[in-house]
């Protein structure tokens, strides 16, 4: 758990960046603005800099830069899982007739990515950053720590945010949805799952799991996981591969409901009869497992309300809390009829 950030420093200025590195405050302004025309060592070198310091241009000089911009980033992993569009419905609908407008960047899971999405954004000076997650780069972390504008990690909750936190506690996700397959009287149990580097949350929900097991007395029997990202396709492979390693697994947790209804596509077509052959559980509550023939038993988040009440609470003061607020918008069993 991340301890508590000290209070803001000043913010740091393109004459301390150039002080620090040897050159002249024009040349480090070149280079953040992305001109080709510096050698190469020397953008090294101050792009370093800018990173130890969390240097972030101003780019509304003057007299403009203490108005309102009436902005808010939003920086989200993907668009490729309806997770993340849902939760830009709730902030567009947040934000509807305050005069503020959204600004969205993707990052593809990547925290350099982020970083640099992060510093563009605040150099616009907007009223607030909306951010997936706790699990920035150093460089980010500077960044948001000096920052002025109010800063939102949103979908998580098991760590200390800078600022307000709304989501839900995964690891709690994770020992909830082990303790309700047990007491439903499953006791062999696998784990089907995606890329844990890029989706740090899946593994907390694992290591809820694992807990909820251990608690019981239960081993894991088996698992298969991929390398890359949650899809479909990757849910029917590794779907497959569990069944064919460990045949005795009578109920299987999914990372997400992405690869959850990928193993009932499998299962449809091998013809193993769900839940009485074997048994799946997703998580999200996603409207394609609601849509199954056989409905995805699953675990619900409540991702329009992350948005949404992640708009609201900055809309309701411009000023940071003295400490780090926690907006739990819980979760929800949804029995289903996979398992």
């Amino acid at each position: 758990m991340r301890a508590r950030l000290p209070d803001r420093k000043s913010r740091v200025t393109v004459t301390e960046v150039a002080a620090a590195c040897g050159v002249s405050p024009a040349t480090v302004s070149r280079i953040m603005r992305g001109q080709t025309v510096v050698a190469e060592p020397t953008r090294e070198r101050v792009m370093a800099t800018v990173r130890a310091l969390g240097y972030v241009p101003n780019r509304i000089a003057g007299s403009l830069a203490s108005m309102d911009t009436r902005l808010i980033g939003v920086v989200i992993p993907s668009l490729h899982n309806i997770v993340f569009p849902e939760v830009l419905r709730g902030v567009h609908a947040g934000l509807e007739g305050t005069g503020y407008q959204a600004v969205i960047s993707v990052t593809d899971y990547d925290p350099d990515r982020e970083e640099a999405a992060v510093r563009n954004l605040l150099a616009w000076q907007p009223a607030a950053l909306l951010l997936a997650g706790f699990d920035h780069t150093d460089a980010t972390r500077r960044m948001l720590g000096q920052s002025a504008a109010r800063v939102v990690e949103m979908m998580d909750l098991d760590q200390i945010p800078f600022d307000v936190a709304v989501g839900l506690s995964h690891h709690r996700a994770g020992v909830e949805t082990g303790r309700h397959l047990i007491a439903k009287g499953y006791r062999r149990f696998g784990y089907v799952g995606h890329d844990w580097h890029t989706d740090l949350r899946a593994k907390r929900r694992f290591d809820g799991l694992m807990q909820a097991l251990t608690e019981a007395g239960l081993p894991l029997v088996a698992e298969a996981r991929c390398d890359g990202p949650s899809s479909l396709a990757e849910g029917r492979r590794q779907t497959a591969r569990l069944r064919a390693s460990a045949p005795e697994v009578d109920v299987a947790v999914y990372s997400n409901d992405d690869m959850a209804v990928g193993g009932v596509f499998h299962c449809m077509a091998a013809g193993i009869t769900l839940p009485q052959d074997f048994a799946i559980f997703g998580f999200n509550g996603l409207e394609i497992g609601r849509d199954l023939p056989q409905p995805l038993s699953t675990l619900r988040s409540n991702r329009f309300r992350i948005g949404r009440d992640s708009v609201g609470v900055v809309m309701a003061c411009a000023k940071r809390p003295s400490e780090p607020q926690i907006i739990d918008t819980g979760f929800e069993v949804f029995a289903g009829e996979t398992a």
